[in-house]
This record gives C-alpha cells, structure tokens and sequence, in this order.
C-alpha cells in the first residue's frame, strides 16, 4: 500500500469536564472490577485483565509490570476498533504496545461521571473520526504525568524528561524509570494545562500495519460473544412475534405445553410472546408446538407489488427540494441528447452471522444485561425503562459482536429479553432469536426507488441533472426531529450533494413510509443511492460516446481528493486495456462518512449467463488512517458485504409479512464466489479522517453492474441480479 500523509493538522480544543479525586484534570478513564486474570480480555472483554493496576486517568491504567489497560468505548464488531482506538491511545502514552491490552468501558460508570466516556455507540463509521481527538488527549495527558511523576523524584525539570517505550528518561543523567513504577504519584498530579497532541508527522505508531489485539481469541474460539454467555441457574428464552409488522399478540395456549420436560413459563413480549425452558432447544420446541392466535392488523394485505407501485407512483407526484442549482428546465431544454432511466433496489436484511440475543438478570434494585451491543447506554436505558430500576443500579456488560451493520444499534433484543427475566423469579434468562425469527423481524435497508434524467451537450458532456429518489424514511422512526423540511438526510446521502460538476441541477426526494420497519443499514442511505447514481454516470457516459473513466476525470477535474482515487483505480486495474469477449471492467467511486472509495470489479459472463466476479480494485481515501490492515480488511469485508447484496439480497412482503426465512432463501456469498481484492491508499492527508467500515459497501453494485454491461451489453437496473438473465449469444 502506498501512503500519503499531509502534517498540516490543526489541533483542536480538547474540553475536559470532571475532575479527579485528586484535584487534577479527569480524562475519562474506569476502575474496573478486580479478580480477572490478564489473559481474561479476550474471553470476557467487558472485566479487567490486569490485577493491582493504577488508574492514571478514566480510559487506561498501568500496574507494576508496566502492562497498559485501555478502555474502549466503541463496540467491537469485526471492524477493528478494539486495536485502533488503543493505539491512538497509545501513541500519545508512548508505551511498549506488546504490553496494551484492552477492554470495554463501563456504560454505568459513564452514566453515574457524567458521560465520562463521552461518545459509546457504535455507526456511521466513526469509532476514530469522531473519537480520535479527545483519545490522543487522553493519552498525552497520561504521558505528561508520568513525566511529571519521575521529574519529580528525581528533582528535575519535566520539561528535560522525555518518555519512550514505557519509560520516562532524564538524558542529562542518563536516569530512567518504567511506568509501572510511577503510575501511582501520575495518578495524583495536577496538569497546569493540557499538552498538545500528536500531528500526523509525529506518529510512529499510527499509520503502521499493525497486529488486532482480539485475532487470537477469535481464530482459537475463546472469544466471547453475546450469544455465548453462560451464567449459573440460567434459563433460556425462545420468541415468536406478530408474523406481520403492526400485528398483536390475541392469544396463546400455554396449558397445551406447560407440562413438557424443562417448560419453565411463557411471557408476554411486545407484540409477541417467548417460552422459557432450561434448555434454548425445549424452549424453541415448545413454542412452536404452543397454540398462538395473531391479530395481524391492517397491514395484512399488504405485498411487495403494491409497496413497488406506491414509489413509482411518487415519481410523479409531489416531491420535495433537496437541492437546486442553475436552470435544469432551459439546459434540459436545449441539450443535444437526453438520457433517463429508473432504479429499483428492495429492503435488505442486515443478517448478521450472530442472531439476535440477549442474556438479563433482574434482581430488586440492580439488573445486569449481557449483549453484544452497537449502544451500551441504549442498553442501559431499556433496562432500567422495563423494571423501573434506577439506571445507576443497571449493568450492560457488552460482549463481541457477531455482525452488527447497524442492527444491533437498536434496543429489541434487550427489551425483550429483560421483559423475560423480570417475570421469573429473579433468574438470569438467555433469550436467543432463531434465524427465522431474525431474517423477518428485522430493521431493514429501505426500499427505494430512484429516477435520473440528464441533458448533453453536443460534446457528450451532461449539463443538466435531475434527480427524484423515493424511499422509506430511516429518522421518521428513531429521530423524527432530524428530519428537515421533509428531508431524512439519510435518504438523499451522495445525491444531494453531488461531486460531478455539472452545471444545472434539480435534486429532489418523496418519501413514502410504510408499515416495514427501516433502520440503519451498513453505508445508509449511500448503499442504495451509489447504485443508482454511479450506473446512471455510466449510461451517460456510453450515450455521450465516452470512456467512463474520463467522463468521470473530466466532471472531478476540481476534486483533486475524488481525482487520486479515481487515477489510482484507473492505474491499479489496468483500464482500457483489452479483455476476451463476455468480460468487462466496470467503475464507480462514491464517498461516504468522510472517505472516498473508488472500485472497479472486472467481470467474466459465460454465454449462458453464468456471471464470475473475478477481480475488485479498491482505491480508499480517508485522509489518514490508524492501521492500514485494518481498512485493507474492512475493504475486502464491505465488498463481500455489498456483493451479497447485489447478487442475492432481497426481502419481499406478501400478505404483510416477510417471505424469506433462513439463509435457503436469503443467500449468502459463497467462499467460491469470492473475488481478487486489492486495495490501495490514496491518502489526501490535511484534517481530513474518515471512517472505514462502511465505505467500502456502496461502489460495488454498480461496478459489477457496469462490468456486466461492458461485458454483455445489458444495463442492470434493479437488483439483486439473481433475478436477470445475463446470456448472451
């Protein structure tokens, strides 16, 4: 990989809010629960691996041996952060990275300072970008009382002391002193004020490939994830919910099994009920043999036709202005060529490999809850709201993540599963969702619906763009107030504002609600929208007699940052150069959550329509990076993710309910359909740190779909492709 890095990095004001016991600056760093041995992190992230340690500051801790606890606040899911975010930490602390453990910081501690751990849900890839700043803080606050700490006993200056590798050093007398040694007079200092950070050319850490702290753990099995858990005189949980979104509970007949071996009890959930058993199989076995009787409201009609013929009746009705621009209707008007076409995308499943799962334990003043969870404090605030326990007296002990994508960044599983404790007798209860249960009661990627029209001038170039997107809205049930004028933000990302300079533009947007409940999807609104948007940048290109990679150079040519990535797609995947009959090179390029992801996927289709993604190209911008192993992972992970998609992935609703059910009807990718990637680093460096995990999602559909049309001459319009005949003759 080839990094670029600009040193030109502001600092910015670090606030600090509370104060330590000492009198001295509190950072956020937890006094974590004793007893756990070191090696413990991996299997139980949420207790601390070190014994006798010292709290320099609320986010890391220090023993004798100079070991180095930090505490992480974003939920580990796969997309790294339990190794970036303590090595933004760590390089500012300065210390012996072999010796940095981590572990998960404390929601309930959180609550009771104040928010000590400022920002603890997990999305929108900004573990680092939205952390990154008030880390490096921290540890460079823990360095300079270390530093402080040996220059006064050695009766020095702090200011001739300088630390490196876990120790402070004195030059002038060629002293030095380990951490683990002063870590308890550090403790006790107060700073007059607060060091400057690191700018990006003094790292030596970050920006290096460097090792994940939690492989081993989950390459040998010992990872423990929330589904996992075991707890002494536990009981298990299985639930089934109304079949259709909006339905009720009307009845069940718990006599007709409450004699069966292990049969515990049945509860009422929201809109559902579970059975409880001292084994998930007697439990899932006695719910289905258990008589239930739905009311499946008014929605029960309701069928993935009539959801599809509501949108393309928005594309003629009224719409809102997300964005205008010049004249559309004269340049439309005058252009020597004009294109149109209309994209379809379905709802999607996030399908994480991990279903849904929730283990509680509700006693008389305190409720712990173990979960694998994308918002702790979401956690915690359901669970105190279901018992009416103070949240002071709630404990979500947050596990690894099987998946999360966005899913796991609500509160249903929890709800349920405290719901389930709290009526039995102040047992622990695992509630565990079958696959079923998770593929058609999900929060899904919205369905949508999306029409361009776009006017060319007599050189092929588009001087007019009209847009209309129709889809359901995400924040319209977990934010309303984020939507503005009509707009969820989510639904018009990277069509709103577009990159391409193209002088007149109409951009707008009907949003058409239904009763399929929408959440957050891996890349949000971008994963949708990059579709539509990148396969309409290619159908220009052809109707104006050009290359799609110089069209695209020449509408980017004032986005030097959009301009590297594309050469370096271009350059790395050898476009323009020749390929045999029925294989194609395709491109697309979007940007997301701050970072630019250029792809192209080289395609082979078999005259009998048998299509082979054999190569992806992935040229990522973020501006800086952490561990460029880590993006090359979440690359890799989010064209998989992406690809699935595309080829496969599709929820559809007849008779108010979702048709698929386990992954025989919603398919994965197989190991063998796995193509090629390489991915490459076009870092624009400056102030700029964008996130990594979702990125990678949105350019793969339409650069396979692209590659297709290169391929075959078909243009691929709606997805997923399982549905298209790609022979040709």
């Amino acid at each position: 990989m080839t990094i670029s890095i600009n040193p030109a990095l502001s600092r910015r004001r670090f606030i600090v809010s509370t104060a330590t016991a000492a009198g001295g600056l509190m950072l956020g760093f937890h006094l974590p629960p004793g007893g756990a041995r070191a090696d413990e992190i991996a299997t139980q992230p949420w207790m601390s691996p070190l014994d006798g340690g010292t709290e320099i500051n609320a986010w890391l801790l220090i023993d004798p041996h100079d070991n180095v606890l930090i505490r992480v606040a974003q939920s580990e899911m796969g997309e790294g952060v339990f190794t970036a975010l303590p090595m933004i930490v760590a390089e500012e602390l300065e210390c012996d990275w072999s010796k940095v453990r981590a572990e998960y910081a404390s929601a309930n501690r959180s609550l009771r300072e104040g928010g000590v751990y400022q920002r603890m849900a997990t999305g929108g890839s900004g573990a680092v970008r939205r952390s990154r700043e008030y880390l490096q803080q921290a540890g460079a606050s823990a360095r300079a009382r270390l530093i402080e700490a040996a220059a006064a006993e050695w009766g020095v200056s702090a200011s001739e002391c300088r630390a490196e590798n876990s120790q402070v050093h004195h030059d002038g007398s060629g002293r030095s002193i380990n951490y683990g040694a002063i870590a308890g007079h550090a403790a006790k200092i107060e700073l007059a004020e607060e060091p400057a950070i690191k700018t990006p050319d003094q790292f030596r850490l970050l920006g290096q490939p460097t090792k994940r702290l939690d492989t081993a753990a989950k390459v040998n099995g010992t990872a423990v994830y929330g589904i996992d858990v075991r707890l002494p005189d536990m009981l298990y949980a299985s639930v089934q919910t109304c079949p259709v979104f909006g339905g009720t509970l009307a009845s069940y007949d718990f006599d007709a099994i409450k004699d069966r071996p292990g049969v515990h009890a049945a509860v009422e959930v929201p809109d559902g009920v579970a059975v409880v058993a001292d084994s998930f199989w007697r439990a899932k076995s006695a719910l289905e043999a258990m008589p239930i009787e739905w009311d499946l409201g008014a929605n029960a009609n309701v069928s993935s036709a009539d959801l599809r013929a509501r949108q393309h009746e928005a594309l003629n009705a009224d719409a809102t202005l997300a964005h205008e621009q010049g004249d559309v209707e004269a340049a439309m008007a005058d252009a020597a060529t004009r294109v149109e076409a209309v994209y379809e995308l379905p709802y999607l499943s996030h399908s994480t490999m991990e279903p849904m799962n929730c283990t509680a334990h509700v006693q008389a003043n305190r409720v712990d809850v173990w979960v694998g969870t994308q918002n702790p404090e979401g956690s915690l605030a359901v669970a105190a709201e279901v018992t009416g326990v103070d949240p002071e007296n709630v404990f979500v002990h947050n596990c690894f993540l099987g998946g999360g994508f966005g899913r796991r960044s609500r509160q249903d599983d929890v709800r349920q599963s405290v719901t389930i404790a709290k009526a039995v007798d102040g047992r622990p209860v695992k509630l565990i969702w079958t696959r079923e249960e998770d593929t058609q009661h999900g929060f899904y990627r919205p369905m949508a619906t999306i029409r361009f029209e776009a006017g060319l001038g007599p050189d092929g170039m588009p001087l007019a763009w009209k847009n209309r997107s129709v889809c359901d809205s995400i924040f319209a049930t977990v934010r309303p107030d984020a939507i503005e004028g009509g707009i969820d933000r989510t639904s018009v990302e990277g069509l709103r504002e577009l990159a391409y300079g193209i002088p007149h533009q109409q951009i707008d947007h009907a949003m058409r609600n239904t009763h399929v409940p929408v959440a957050f999807w891996r890349s949000v609104g971008s994963s949708q929208n990059a579709f539509a948007l990148e396969s309409f940048v290619d159908e220009v290109a052809h109707a104006g007699g050009k290359d799609p990679f110089e069209l695209r150079r020449e509408l980017l040519k004032d986005r030097p940052d959009w301009l590297g990535v594309l050469d370096m797609i271009a350059e790395k995947s050898d476009w323009g150069s020749p390929l045999p009959r029925g294989r194609g090179r395709g491109m697309a390029i979007h940007e997301c959550f701050g970072t630019i992801v250029g792809e192209v996927a080289e395609v082979s289709v078999s005259q009998d329509g048998q299509l082979k993604v054999e190569r992806v190209v992935c040229g990522v911008d973020s501006g800086h990076v952490v561990n460029p192993t880590t993006v090359e992972m979440q690359m890799e992970s989010g064209i998989v993710y992406g690809l699935t998609a595309a080829l496969y992935g599709e929820i559809t609703i007849d008779a108010g309910r979702v048709e698929q059910a386990n992954f025989d009807t919603y398919e994965m990718l197989r190991i063998a359909e796995m193509p090629v990637v390489e991915t490459y680093l076009a870092l624009s460096g400056g102030d700029k740190w964008g996130g990594i995990g979702e990125p990678g999602v949105p350019p793969i559909a339409p650069a396979v779909c692209n590659a297709i049309f290169a391929a075959t001459g078909q243009r691929i319009r709606s997805l997923p492709l399982k549905h298209h005949d790609l022979s040709w003759a």
